[in-house]
């Protein structure tokens, strides 16, 4: 599974390597640094997956903290869909592939490190935990994500500006009927998100009984 992801991420650069020679501009540079905050998370998933599989198993669940701070980066890119438009030399279509690509690998690196991060809880805690902590993270990421494409935040603020962060947060959290469009994005997002995360795990478990 690593190596194909390496490979679509490959993919993805040379549509945008490809984009920049074409146009002789860097416009949508910001992609590589996207992808790039997407797979932060699949490396804490990977490194608390490989601790929840060693007799220290309960210290792989603090390594979960730093994972579900990065994990709204990875389905985030999905967003980045709105900077669609003909913008000449390139042709639209080319521009549409490159975008989906992108986003299609940030999503799918984000099922991944979910797919281990629930692993872990069903290591170390029970399978009850494991269900509850994947729709909390995917909520908590939808909710994420409204920080990061409205109010630019970004995850390291938490460690740079905590308290405008925290402010930020603590609007909507206590004034709901004053931020109805906050949760209504949270909302759309979260149930699109948990969808698509569970279509991927059904077909992937359809797959091996089909074999067999």
């Amino acid at each position: 599974m690593l190596n194909w992801i390496a490979l679509s991420c490959g993919f993805c650069l040379a549509l945008l390597a490809g984009r920049i020679e074409l146009s002789g501009r860097t416009s949508f540079f910001f992609l590589s640094w996207n992808l790039a905050l997407a797979v932060i998370p699949l490396c804490f998933a990977v490194a608390a997956q490989a601790v929840s599989r060693t007799r220290w198993k309960l210290w792989a669940l603090p390594m979960l903290g730093p994972w579900l701070l990065f994990f709204p980066n990875a389905p985030y890119i999905l967003t980045d869909l709105m900077h669609l438009k003909h913008r000449a030399p390139v042709p639209l279509w080319y521009d549409l592939v490159m975008l989906l690509a992108f986003a299609l690998t940030g999503l799918f690196v984000g099922y991944l490190s979910l797919h281990l991060a629930e692993d872990v809880l069903k290591r170390t805690l029970n399978r009850t935990f494991a269900v509850l902590g994947v729709v909390a993270a995917v909520f908590l990421s939808a909710f994420g994500i409204y920080l990061g494409r409205v109010l630019r935040w970004n995850s390291w603020d938490v460690v740079y500006a905590p308290r405008s962060l925290a402010l930020d947060i603590a609007r909507p959290v206590l004034h709901p009927f004053r931020h109805e469009q906050v949760w209504l994005m949270t909302a759309l997002l979260g149930v699109l998100l948990i969808s698509g995360y569970y279509l991927v795990k059904g077909i992937g478990a359809q797959a091996p009984a089909e074999r067999a």
